[in-house]
Parts: C-alpha cells; sequence; structure tokens
C-alpha cells in the first residue's frame, strides 16, 4: 500500500464534482487536476471555472494542484479519482463510455501499489464488473495483490454554495479491508463533515443510486398530487403548506425533474434491477410522470391562452430560465427543454432568457440560442421554469413592461403570489 508521505493525486475529470475535490486535495497534498478538454485546463490555470463552483481566491488557495491535459503527466501519481460523468443515451439506458475510457486510460498508467477510485455514479456492481476488469486487463496487474480499487460516490449539489464538499459526510469503500481504510484515511484528511466506510464497493453504489432514487420518487407522488389538485382547483402550495405543519411531513415541490442526478440516476438502478429479472415497477412510473411534466406544463398553458382568446399559433411566448436549477448555469439534461420542445408542437418557437447559461453550450447542447435581453420586447405568455434570484426581483411592472395586456403568466417555481399568477404548477 502507498506510503502517506508519497502520496500523489490525479482527479480525472475537472467538472461540477472533480473541480471543487481538487481544489480540497490541492490545499493538503500533491494533486493533479487532469481533464481532456484543453480549453477547461487553460481556463482553470487562469483562474477561471466557468462552472462557477469554485471562486478564483479558492483556485488559487490550492497551492499544490496543477493542471493537465497530457495523459503522460498522470504516470507521476499513484491515487486516482475518477470524476466523469455517467449520463443516459437516447433509451435512457446507462452511456458507461465516460468511465470506460477513463479506466482504459488509466490501465495504462497504473503501476504497483497504486490505487484507483470511482465517484462516477452507477448501478450496484459495475466498478467489479466493467471497472476493474479493463483495468486488469490493460495494466496485465491483478486487484488486491498489485494495484487496489475503491468507490466512493459524489454528493455534490451543483450551484450550493452551503453544502459543499467538505462537510457533506463522505461514503468510503474499498476493493479489501486494507484499501478501504486507506482510502476512508485520504477522504478525512479534506471531508470536515467525516466519513462512512462501507462495507464493500456495491453498498456504497447502491448507497449513492437510491439517494436520487428517493427523491425522485417523492417529487413524482407531488407531481401526481399537483395535477389531481389543479382539476380539483385547489391550490397546490396551500395544499403543501397545511401539511407541512405536521412535523414529519416531507417538504418536496412540483416541478420538472432533471440535472445530471435525480433525472438520470435511477435509470442506472432499473437498468441493473431488469438486468437481474425484476421489474422495478414503482421507480419506473415516477420516472415517466416525472419526465411527462414538460408536456403537461404546456398542455395547461394552452388552456389558458385559449380561454383568454389568445391564438397559440400567432402568440410569442417567453421561457424563463433553461438550467436545470435556480442560479446556476449547469444545463445538463435539464427537462426546460421538454417545454420548449412541446411549445414547438403547437407551432410556437418561443423564446428563452436565462441569464446564467453559456449560450454556446446551448446551442451546441439543444440547438437552442437564448435571446440576451428581455428589454422592449412584449410577450402573449410568460413561463417561469427556474427560480433564478434575478427573476425572484422582478416586480409586477418589470413583467408588466414585457407583456401585452392580455397575457398569461405561468409560474412552475412558486416565485409570485398566486393573485398574479394565472397557473400555478
Amino acid at each position: 500500500m502507498i506510503s502517506n508521505k508519497n502520496i500523489k493525486i490525479a482527479i480525472i475529470g475537472l467538472g461540477y464534482v472533480g473541480l471543487p475535490l481538487a481544489v480540497e486535495f490541492g490545499k493538503v497534498l500533491p494533486t493533479l487536476g487532469f481533464d481532456i478538454n484543453e480549453v477547461r485546463i487553460n481556463d482553470l490555470k487562469s483562474g477561471n471555472d466557468h462552472t462557477l463552483e469554485c471562486t478564483s481566491n479558492e483556485l488559487l488557495s490550492a497551492t499544490k494542484l496543477s493542471y493537465s491535459a497530457d495523459e503522460d503527466h498522470l504516470k507521476a501519481c499513484n491515487i486516482f479519482i475518477v470524476t466523469v460523468p455517467t449520463p443516459i443515451n437516447e433509451d435512457k439506458e446507462p452511456d458507461l463510455s465516460p468511465l470506460q475510457g477513463a479506466s482504459k486510460m488509466l490501465g495504462d498508467k497504473i503501476s504497483e501499489g497504486d490505487i484507483v477510485i470511482y465517484e462516477s455514479t452507477v448501478y450496484p456492481g459495475c466498478t467489479e464488473e466493467v471497472c476493474i476488469p479493463i483495468l486488469e486487463k490493460i495494466s496485465s496487474l491483478k486487484l488486491n495483490q498489485d494495484f487496489y480499487v475503491g468507490y466512493s460516490p459524489e454528493r455534490i449539489n451543483p450551484g450550493d454554495k452551503q453544502h459543499r464538499v467538505t462537510n457533506i459526510k463522505k461514503v468510503t469503500s474499498g476493493s479489501n479491508a486494507q484499501s478501504g481504510e486507506f482510502i476512508d484515511a485520504l477522504y478525512k484528511k479534506i471531508i470536515i463533515a467525516g466519513t462512512h466506510l462501507a462495507s464493500t464497493i456495491k453498498v456504497a453504489e447502491a448507497a449513492k443510486v437510491i439517494e436520487n432514487t428517493q427523491r425522485d420518487v417523492n417529487i413524482a407522488l407531488i407531481n401526481e398530487l399537483a395535477k389531481i389538485f389543479n382539476i380539483l382547483d385547489i391550490d397546490t402550495l396551500d395544499v403543501l403548506e397545511a401539511a407541512g405543519t405536521k412535523w414529519n411531513f416531507l417538504p418536496f415541490r412540483p416541478g420538472l425533474v432533471g440535472g445530471h442526478c435525480i433525472g438520470v440516476d435511477p435509470y442506472y438502478l432499473t437498468h441493473k434491477a431488469q438486468d437481474i429479472g425484476y421489474n422495478p415497477e414503482m421507480i419506473l412510473a415516477g420516472r415517466r410522470l416525472n419526465d411527462s411534466m414538460g408536456k403537461y406544463v404546456v398542455s395547461q398553458l394552452m388552456k389558458e391562452m385559449i380561454a383568454k382568446d389568445i391564438a397559440p399559433k400567432s402568440s410569442k411566448v417567453l421561457v424563463m430560465g433553461l438550467a436545470f436549477k435556480e442560479n446556476c448555469p449547469d444545463i445538463r439534461n435539464t427537462k426546460v427543454i421538454d417545454i420548449i420542445t412541446e411549445l414547438k408542437e403547437y407551432g410556437i418557437d418561443a423564446d428563452v432568457y436565462d441569464p446564467w447559461i453559456n449560450a454556446e453550450d446551448t446551442v451546441k447542447e439543444y440547438g437552442v440560442n437564448p435571446i440576451t435581453s428581455i428589454e422592449n420586447k412584449k410577450f402573449d405568455a410568460i413561463i417561469f421554469a427556474v427560480a433564478h434570484n434575478e427573476f425572484k426581483q422582478m416586480s409586477v411592472s418589470d413583467i408588466e413592461n414585457i407583456t401585452n395586456p392580455n397575457h398569461v403568466i405561468y409560474d412552475l417555481k412558486y416565485i409570485f403570489d398566486k393573485e398574479f399568477s394565472d397557473i400555478r404548477l
């Protein structure tokens, strides 16, 4: 096993997960931040993080952190932490290609005694069934004899400035008892909130994937309740606030369920469940319901527009927000795109405004070119899809300035008083 005196860490992937981790380790141990995107590397070297997870001062505080897009620089490291994305494909099946690619690259770099730790969200068994065989085949080394593997799931919440990597309790695990204890001690060097050493890698993998599956199912329930209450002409938020007066009521809200975790992770678990012959009915039902919310939102908007004698095809509609959550530039798996796509089915090419996102990214990812300003424009309908602070600060007069006299306001995020909004989810 590696001596504590000779630790040199490599973080593979410098996105929303990898960079904050690299910064924290880079404060206490020699750390290499590796990413195949040279533009990303150059930006970080200049002290600029476009994800806004780390400030320039935070980057500078990691005095033992260096950056590189050169694979050869990995050979000087002996602990490799993999934080590459694990998305789903169009068929909602796990896309393991980034994970497999990282494993192949590391298989060619690891030496005897090295440790590879995976943080990417996977299904239970993926590390041992997919990643380790790749490492062994390419390196010609044997697990727990020549090298070791661990799994420590990420729990980053993009845009959250209160729950950071250091103050979120960390689940750890290793391929044997010795490596598990070493990996647990390694993370304790930076995790103030402490760690939880799981009994096996599979346990750690399962713990991660059910965290977001649980949230997904709970939100699906609230989304279904919102549909019922809308038919009954009851305000959903009024109901939730009343029910919330009980001490053990869970304060979930209805809405779009996207992002890199909640809208993705359940499919990793259901994939594995189906692979072993079990049909996960409740999880898949929740996923179907949450994935249908964009279509539901637009159907409600159309009904209200028609009720106000606003012809949909000749109308101008504004979608406020495209990021998957508030006060964050992250557009990965945003479900706002479902609203935009559904509006096109009604012949509406909506304008999209979001002061947080990068326009080049949205054009590349979704073919959506957001407008840069809403001033001097008039809309027949506005959908507030994301609760950015900038939108919360808008006054009634601000909105009246950009709407025609006869208009519809759809407030998905309960930003405004119900008396002001025509529709609330």
